[in-house]
C-alpha cells in the first residue's frame, strides 16, 4: 500500500505545503491529496487572548491609531501565541463599523455598561491580559472615574498605558490615578519624565512602571531620502506639520515664523497635513482651520503654505515625511507627554524643531532643536540655522534615525508581550515568534555590477567601503540556496556577480585577496592582514556552490571547479583553525558527487591538524581547540563532523560532538543564546564578557546546529536552532529586533545598551543564511509529520 502511495504524495507535496501555509483561523486541516482521503478538521488549539480597551479605527483619534499599530505589530510578531481582540470605546450617538477584531463595544457615557463588560471579561478564563489605553476624557465621569469600578471588579491582569501624565495634580486627580495604579498589575508610560512624575507627584512605586516609547514605523530605505518625487513639491524646501487639527497644535506659531524664513529661503513650502479633529468639528466646526486660512492671507503666504485637508493613509503620510526637510512640532500644551507625529517624523529621518514637551526633550538631543512655546521668533531662527547648514541637517537626520529606531512597533510589541509574560500567573506562556518572509531586498540594494558592498549607513549602501571576498563568498552560498527555492532569474544574476567577484580575487598562485575598493582595485589591506580565513571562506563558498550543480549553469560550475582545484595547492599551508574548518566544509561539499580519494586525503590532513590542536589544549573542563573562544567558533566542530562524514572516522565525529556540546553549554543560557563577545574574547579560566554580539556568530551557530541535527536527529539541536534564530527577532537581552523586516537588512551588532543600526553585508547575509536554514528544517519537519499522519491512516 505504501509503495503505491509515495508517487502520489511526491506529485502533491507542493499542494499540501501551500494548503498548510494558507489555513484559516478556524481549522487546522490534514491535507491528504490521495482521493481516498478527505479533509479532516482537527481540534484547534485555543490561543490565549489579549483584549485592548481603547478607542479604535474607524474612529479618528490618536489613541485609536496607536492601538491599531500596536495590535498589528503584536499580531505579526506573536500571532501563533495570542489571539488579539478589542473593546472599542464609543460615546452616545456613535456607531462605527468596526473590523472583525472588535469583540466588545463600550459606551463610555453609560456607567452600567462598565459593569457588564467586567462580567463578560471575567467569564472568559482564556484572557491573559487586558491592555487599557488611558486618556482623560476617554472614560465617562469626573477624571474618567466610571473606569474605577470596572477595574476594581475585573479579575484579569491589567496593564494600563497612561497617554497623558499630568504634573502637580490636585487631590482628586491624584486619588484617581493612584487607584488606577492600584488596580493595574503594571503601568506603561512613554517617557522617563512621565515615569518620574508618577513616582514623585503620585507616589507610585517604580517597580510597577515600564517605559515603552511611542511606537514608530520602520522605513524601507533611505537611499534617496530628500529626493522623493512622488508629489508636486519636489523642487521646494519642505517644512511639515501633521495630525488632527485643533487649536492646541498652535500652527499659527509656524505661520508667524514663516515670513522670516521665506526672506532667507523663498522656495520654502510649509505643509499642514490633516483633517480637523472630529470632536473639534462637533463643538465648533472648522473655526480653527478658517482662522489659519485667514492668517495665511493676512501674512501673504499663499505661495508658501499648503493645507492637505484629509486623513492620509500611512503610505501617503510616510511619503510626505520622507520628502520633508524639517518637521515643525508646534504644540502649546506643556502637559502633552508624547506625540506620535514627532515619532513618525523622526522615523522618516526628519530633523525636528519642537516645543519642549517631555517626548521632544528626551529624543531631540542631536536630532533637532527645542524652542519655547508659541515663540515664533525662536522657531524662525532655529529653522534658518538648520537650512543654512546642510552638514548639520545630515547629522541630525542620522541622529534622528538612531534615536527613534529602537522604538519601532516591532520592539514595542516585544516589550508589551514581556509584560504579559511577567504578569500572567495562571497561564504558562511560551512565546512563538513569527517567521518573517524571506527577503533579498537589502542584498539587492547592496549589490552593484562589481559585487556586494561591504558596509551601509543605516540601510544606505556605503560604496566608499568597497567590497570583500568574505562578504561575496557568503553571499554566493546564501543566494544559491535561495535560488534553489525560487528558481528566480534575479537570484541567478546575483549569483553570477558574486562568483565573478570570487574569481576576480583569485591570484595566479591559487590564493585569494580579500579587499577591493569601489573602483575595483585591490587595496593595501591585502598586504597588512592575514588572509587565511578569507581564503578558507572562498573554498567553502566554491565547494558548496558546486554541490548545487544540478540546478546551475554548467559553465558557472566549471569555473568554480577550476578555481577550487587551483586553490588546493595552498590548502595544507593553513594554520588558522577557522581557515582549516572553512576549507574542510568546502571540500566536503565539493566531494559529494565524485567521492575522490584525493579530496578525502586533504580532508583527513586538515582534520588531523584540528585533532592535534584539540588534544594539545582540551582537558576535562575545556573541550576546545584553542585556549580561547573568538569568532565563528561553531565552524570548528561542524568541520570536524563533516570530516567524520567524509572519511568515516569516529574520532572526528566524537571530537565534533564533544566540542560542539561544550560550546553550546557556554552560549545557551536560560533558554536564550548569547554568543561570544567581540569586545573581548573568552579566554580559558577567565570571566566571559557578556556584551558585544554579532549576527555572524549566531548564524554560524545555526548552520552548525542544522548539520548536527541532520546527522544525530537530536531534538535539542533543533530546539536550539529556533532559540538562536529568535535572537534576530527580539529574544535577546535588549528585547529588540536585530532583523529589520522593512528593509530586509540585519543590524550589525547587539551591544550592552543599544543595537548598531547599520545594516552591512556580513550581518544581512548572516541573517539570510540563518533564515534559509530555518526554512529547510521547517519544511523537513512538515514533510515528516505528513508522512506520519498518512501512515497512521493507512
Amino acid at each position: 500500500m505504501r509503495a503505491n502511495f509515495f508517487p502520489i504524495f511526491n506529485n502533491s507535496l507542493l499542494v499540501y505545503n501551500e494548503a498548510k501555509n494558507n489555513l484559516n483561523e478556524s481549522h487546522l486541516m490534514k491535507f491528504i491529496t490521495n482521493s481516498k482521503y478527505e479533509l479532516i478538521p482537527v481540534a484547534e488549539k485555543q490561543l490565549l487572548e489579549i483584549v485592548f480597551i481603547t478607542s479604535y479605527p474607524p474612529r479618528e483619534c490618536g489613541i485609536a491609531t496607536y492601538t491599531q499599530d500596536l495590535k498589528k505589530a503584536i499580531q505579526e510578531k506573536f500571532g501563533n501565541t495570542f489571539s488579539l481582540k478589542v473593546c472599542a470605546l464609543e460615546t452616545t450617538g456613535e456607531n462605527y463599523d468596526y473590523p472583525e477584531e472588535v469583540k466588545y463595544k463600550l459606551n463610555s457615557d453609560a456607567e452600567a455598561n462598565f459593569s457588564e463588560l467586567a462580567l463578560k471579561i471575567n467569564a472568559d478564563k482564556n484572557i491573559a491580559m487586558v491592555f487599557l489605553q488611558h486618556e482623560f476624557g476617554l472614560f465617562g465621569g469626573v477624571y474618567g472615574n466610571f473606569l474605577l469600578k470596572f477595574m476594581k471588579h475585573l479579575k484579569r491582569p491589567i496593564t494600563t498605558t497612561f497617554h497623558t501624565v499630568l504634573p502637580n495634580p490636585d487631590d482628586k486627580l491624584k486619588e484617581v490615578v493612584r487607584k488606577i495604579a492600584d488596580y493595574s498589575d503594571s503601568l506603561v508610560v512613554m517617557t522617563d519624565i512621565s515615569k518620574t512624575i508618577l513616582m514623585t507627584n503620585y507616589g507610585i512605586a517604580e517597580r510597577k512602571i515600564s517605559v515603552i516609547s511611542h511606537g514608530t514605523h520602520l522605513v524601507a530605505s533611505f537611499d534617496n531620502l530628500q529626493q522623493k518625487t512622488k508629489n508636486q513639491f519636489s523642487d521646494r524646501v519642505v517644512l511639515t506639520t501633521f495630525g488632527l487639527l485643533n487649536e492646541g497644535k498652535s500652527i499659527e506659531t509656524a505661520l508667524d515664523a514663516l515670513p522670516q524664513i521665506i526672506e532667507k529661503f523663498p522656495n520654502v513650502i510649509y505643509l499642514i497635513i490633516g483633517k480637523t479633529h472630529p470632536e473639534v468639528v462637533k463643538r465648533e466646526g472648522e473655526k480653527y482651520r478658517n482662522f489659519l486660512y485667514e492668517k495665511v492671507q493676512e501674512l501673504h503666504l499663499e505661495n508658501n503654505v499648503r493645507f492637505i485637508n484629509k486623513y492620509l493613509s500611512l503610505d501617503e503620510l510616510m511619503n510626505y515625511l520622507q520628502r520633508t526637510k524639517i518637521y515643525l512640532f508646534t504644540s502649546k500644551d506643556p502637559n502633552q507627554a508624547v506625540s506620535g507625529t514627532l515619532a513618525y517624523a523622526m522615523a522618516c529621518g526628519c530633523p525636528v524643531i519642537a516645543t519642549p514637551i517631555p517626548h521632544a526633550k528626551e529624543f531631540l538631543d542631536g536630532a533637532g532643536f527645542n524652542y519655547d512655546f508659541q515663540n515664533a521668533n525662536q522657531l524662525a531662527e532655529k529653522t534658518i540655522e538648520l537650512l543654512y547648514n546642510p552638514k548639520l541637517l545630515r547629522e541630525m537626520r542620522l541622529n534622528a534615525l538612531h534615536k527613534i529606531s529602537p522604538t519601532s512597533w516591532q520592539n514595542s510589541a516585544i516589550a508589551h508581550i514581556e509584560l504579559v509574560k511577567n504578569n500572567s500567573n495562571k497561564h504558562k506562556i511560551v512565546l512563538q515568534y513569527e517567521m518573517p518572509k524571506i527577503s533579498l531586498n537589502h542584498i539587492k540594494r547592496m549589490t552593484t555590477i562589481n559585487g556586494l558592498i561591504q558596509f551601509s549607513a543605516i540601510s544606505k549602501p556605503s560604496i566608499e567601503s568597497g567590497y570583500t571576498l568574505d562578504d561575496n563568498a557568503r553571499a554566493l552560498i546564501a543566494v544559491t540556496k535561495h535560488y534553489q527555492l525560487t528558481n528566480s532569474e534575479e537570484d541567478l544574476e546575483l549569483i553570477k556577480t558574486y562568483l565573478k567577484f570570487i574569481l576576480f580575487c583569485q591570484q595566479e598562485d591559487g590564493s585569494f585577496l580579500n579587499y577591493v575598493d569601489k573602483e575595483g582595485n585591490f587595496t593595501a589591506n591585502n598586504s597588512n592582514e592575514n588572509l587565511e580565513d578569507a581564503n578558507g571562506r572562498a573554498i567553502w563558498a566554491l565547494g558548496e556552490f558546486i554541490s548545487f550543480n544540478e540546478i546551475l549553469d554548467k559553465n558557472m560550475v566549471r569555473k568554480a571547479k577550476f578555481a577550487i582545484e587551483k586553490s588546493l595547492k595552498n590548502i595544507l599551508k593553513f594554520y588558522s583553525p577557522r581557515a582549516i574548518s572553512f576549507a574542510i566544509k568546502g571540500l566536503y561539499f565539493y566531494n559529494l558527487e565524485k567521492e575522490s580519494p584525493r579530496i578525502n586525503h586533504l580532508i583527513t590532513s586538515l582534520a588531523d591538524n584540528l585533532v592535534s590542536k584539540y588534544r594539545g589544549i582540551s582537558d576535562k573542563k575545556w573541550k576546545w581547540f584553542e585556549d580561547y573562544l573568538t569568532y565563528a567558533n561553531s565552524i570548528l566542530p561542524e568541520a570536524m563532523l563533516y570530516a567524520g562524514l567524509s572519511t568515516g572516522s569516529e574520532l572526528y565525529k566524537n571530537i565534533a560532538k564533544t566540542s560542539f556540546d561544550f560550546l553550546l553549554s557556554l552560549t545557551f543560557k536560560d533558554d536564550q543564546i548569547k554568543v561570544i563577545s567581540n569586545q573581548g574574547w573568552y579566554h580559558k579560566g577567565k570571566t566571559v564578557n557578556q556584551y558585544g554580539e554579532q549576527p555572524i556568530d549566531v548564524a554560524y551557530t545555526i548552520l552548525a546546529l542544522q548539520t548536527f541535527y541532520q546527522v544525530y536527529e537530536d531534538e535539542s539541536y533543533k530546539n536550539k536552532m529556533k532559540i538562536a534564530f529568535d535572537w534576530f527577532l527580539g529574544k535577546n537581552h535588549l528585547h529588540q529586533i536585530i532583523y529589520n523586516p522593512k528593509t530586509g537588512g540585519c543590524y550589525d551588532g547587539l551591544e550592552q545598551h543599544h543595537v548598531n543600526l547599520n545594516q552591512g553585508a556580513e550581518s544581512t547575509i548572516s541573517y539570510l543564511l540563518s533564515r534559509l536554514a530555518m526554512e529547510k528544517v521547517t519544511n523537513s519537519i512538515k514533510e515528516m509529520k505528513f508522512y506520519e499522519e498518512v501512515f497512521q491512516n493507512e
